[in-house]
């Protein structure tokens, strides 16, 4: 039987077909890790539904976001990192409710060769996720801290479908690694300039 949610993202009905097949679904509550830094993964995580995060950590425990994968969307670098036998070098954050459909390795080499729209369906989400990283490197290197928490709520509030963000301004630090009361100072200002409304744990977009 064919995945209905895979198939609203993957064009081949008999790709679909083999990777439920081949895979085995999990479902991660909110806030669960799904991948641990220096882990060695052996399959690769398809989205069925909701959405993960994916950090970077230093060796001082440090995070910053990355991207984040949603419905119908794949980790390359679990692939490459799967692939070749190597540990991962991110950490996989489920945002919210998240069913995942792990596809074992060793089955997506082997539908590379009976399925070409499935390697195309990797090159794109390479493309897309070296833009993100690209405009990770953008706003760290070039804006302002004031424009990065702006920016962060209105991607969360994007992917959330939601403008009420719930999220502790010591987390919001963690994952654009900076201090709590840079973010606290900051977001006390956008709230002076309207842009948004400040709650316990929440931040409401305007």
């Amino acid at each position: 039987m064919i995945d209905k949610e895979l198939n609203e993202f993957l064009p081949s009905a008999g790709l679909i077909q083999k990777l439920s097949e081949f895979g085995i679904e999990k479902t991660f509550e909110e806030g669960d890790v799904i991948l641990r830094e220096n882990a060695y993964s052996n399959s690769i995580p398809i989205v069925k539904n909701g959405a993960i995060r994916v950090l970077r950590t230093d060796e001082d425990g440090r995070e910053i976001l990355l991207y984040y994968i949603q419905s119908g969307e794949s980790c390359v670098m679990s692939f490459f990192g799967a692939l070749h036998q190597e540990t991962s070098k991110l950490k996989a954050i489920a945002e919210e409710k998240t069913n995942i459909l792990f596809v074992p390795i060793e089955k997506v080499t082997s539908l590379i060769k009976d399925y070409p729209e499935w390697l195309n369906y990797i090159f794109k989400l390479y493309h897309k996720r070296f833009e993100e990283l690209l405009e990770v490197i953008n706003e760290v290197a070039f804006k302002k801290m004031d424009e990065r928490i702006l920016s962060f709520i209105q991607k969360r509030a994007e992917l959330t479908q939601n403008k009420t963000i719930t999220i502790t301004h010591e987390a919001l630090a963690n994952e654009l690694g900076t201090a709590r009361v840079v973010v606290s100072r900051l977001l006390k200002q956008m709230e002076d300039e309207g842009l948004v409304n400040l709650g316990r744990n929440k931040i409401i977009l305007k």
